[in-house]
């Protein structure tokens, strides 16, 4: 009884933490824009009109912004993950025929712990696992590119209706070029160190063990680990925005890359992919290029570069796959991006 009435008095305890720790959250988030205008323009008697008034506000307000919504998504997907393993997400995509195992790959790959550090134990395992090839590539392409955050943080800052095209148009991309890539049977330019290894024992399933202290847990410790590691991207991404927002001419950018240039597109794509970001630290400055006349289609396209075809990504890849099958992917890709970027200019 002693027991029962302890553990009770420990779950009340715990849920009603998280309960003001939501409340606080919310809270946070509704008044970050007042507080900073408060701090900004009346606090530091910064001009609002000035281009360093506005510079400002747009770090210190992206800032606070993008972290809330970083820690408050990071937080409930690890608590969703608890539930399930990398293991079982094999499980899942094993023996699946092309088609529909890109289908479930492209899906699985949006709620999957995958960056481009991971590319290679991801991509080993899977085809290990006896994975086709195509289904393991719509895996590796929708992880980055279609994961919570950046869907998120795109709802956020843009709306659901262009976080819903995002999230369309970047599985359609994940799910055709898996497919594609599949069905041209590449499988002789992976490189043949893979197809030695086996998988051996599965570790035994302990999710099932986990109590919600334990996923809470997990979750803190998630959002700590994730917002460490990319701070640094973070806040160059905001400051180049906002470098951006507050002094880059408006017309330089409608010159270059506005709607009336076919070019800017490809132009975009091409700048993107050496950059090395993420979903969090590009979305800043797709917001300031997006505030200063460009095209959706092309931001979005410039970002997509940025989160799936990154040279430290092709770099990492490059030690399973060939030089021609690592070519061919990054053309498949890369004109899927192409296709989107000009579709968003045209129907945005």
């Amino acid at each position: 009884m002693t027991t029962k009435v302890g553990t009770t008095t420990a779950n009340r305890s715990l849920w009603t933490r998280a309960g003001l720790a939501a409340t606080t959250w919310i809270a946070l988030y509704q008044l970050n824009e007042s507080f900073w205008d408060w701090v900004v323009f009346t606090g530091a008697h910064l001009d609002p009109a000035s281009r360093l008034g506005q510079a400002v506000h747009f770090f210190a307000y992206d800032t606070t912004k993008i972290l809330l919504l970083l820690s408050g998504i990071i937080f409930l997907v690890a608590i969703l993950r608890s539930f399930t393993t990398l293991e079982r997400t094999r499980a899942l995509l094993g023996g699946r025929r092309e088609g529909i195992g890109n289908i479930a790959a492209a899906g699985l790959g949006v709620v999957t712990p995958f960056c481009s550090c991971s590319a290679v134990p991801a991509f080993i395992g899977f085809v290990a696992a006896g994975i086709p090839l195509g289904v393991t590539l719509s895996f590796l392409i929708a992880s980055p590119m279609v994961n919570e955050v950046a869907v998120v943080l795109m709802y956020g800052l843009f709306g659901w209706k262009v976080a819903a095209l995002y999230i369309g148009f970047g599985l359609l991309i994940a799910i055709v070029a898996g497919n594609v890539l599949g069905r041209l049977g590449l499988e002789k330019w992976v490189e043949p160190f893979v197809y030695e290894i086996h998988m051996g024992n599965q570790p035994v399933d302990e999710t099932a063990k986990l109590t919600w202290s334990d996923r809470f847990a997990i979750g803190r410790a998630e959002v700590c680990s994730i917002v460490r590691s990319i701070w640094p991207y973070l806040l160059v991404g905001i400051g180049i925005g906002a470098v951006i927002h507050g002094w880059a001419p408006q017309d330089l950018f409608a010159r270059w890359a506005g709607p009336d240039n076919p070019l800017a597109v490809p132009i975009a794509v091409l700048i993107g992919i050496p950059l090395y970001s993420n979903a969090a630290g590009a979305l800043p400055l797709v917001q300031a290029l997006a505030e200063k006349g460009l095209a959706m289609g092309t931001v979005l396209a410039f970002m997509m570069s940025i989160v799936a075809l990154s040279l430290p990504e092709m770099v990492l890849l490059r030690k399973v796959l060939k030089p021609k099958l690592l070519a061919t992917f990054v053309a498949v890709v890369g004109s899927g991006i192409l296709m989107v970027g000009y579709l968003f200019n045209a129907i945005l």
